[in-house]
């Protein structure tokens, strides 16, 4: 199966801009990307990795500056393949392997806020749609051309980092090169009224 990876690599990661300038989101995004790129390989899986710039990465890259959506329709279809986001942070491969253990002609991993951490479709006529809520809009594009589905009900992949208080989620549950990159950026937790928090050195808070 091909297993294909995106990466936004002009722009990265905007909205942590708030506790990250650019150049550490660019650093920070690699390592994400990589540790994404580990995990599919420890589950015996060969990655491409379709960027919106050049890249350096340890997998093949395809440069295709066109919109998300658009840049994944183009490589579906022909043959079953795997989407695979680069932001999955707490993605260890036992949750990667719940993937691909469903039969389903589309297999979808849900992520948080209604997004689609990942997808697995073997049926030809299936097209994703990143805008909105789409784990609803996969949903409803599997049922009209037919295709039987499977949702993947797994925390670590719906996490996906984006804001700044994603960033706790992957100091609590990386088990990969992320949250080092964080905590040697001077990134750690504190609890406060209950809850806990990000926060970096020399700040008071993210």
């Amino acid at each position: 199966m091909r297993v294909v990876v995106p990466f936004g690599a002009a722009r990265p990661k905007t909205r942590l801009s708030p506790v990250l300038d650019d150049d550490e989101r660019r650093e920070f995004a690699a390592v994400m990307l990589a540790d994404v790129l580990d995990v599919l390989d420890a589950c015996g899986r060969e990655p491409t990795v379709v960027a919106d710039a050049p890249v350096a990465c340890d997998a093949p890259v395809v440069v295709d500056d066109r919109p998300l959506t658009d840049a994944v329709n183009a490589r579906l279809g022909d043959e079953p393949t795997a989407v695979v986001m680069a932001d999955l942070a707490l993605a260890t491969p036992a949750a990667v392997k719940l993937l691909f253990a469903p039969d389903a002609a589309v297999v979808l991993a849900p992520g948080r806020g209604g997004g689609t951490s990942a997808v697995v479709s073997r049926h030809p006529e299936f097209t994703v749609d990143y805008h909105g809520a789409s784990i609803r809009d996969h949903r409803e594009r599997a049922a009209a051309v037919g295709a039987d589905t499977a949702t993947v009900d797994s925390f670590r992949l719906a996490t996906d980092v984006d804001e700044p208080a994603d960033l706790v989620e992957v100091l609590l549950h990386s088990e990969g090169g992320a949250a080092e990159w964080l905590r040697e950026a001077g990134f750690a937790l504190r609890t406060a009224d209950g809850r806990v928090e990000i926060r970096r050195s020399g700040t008071e808070s993210g």
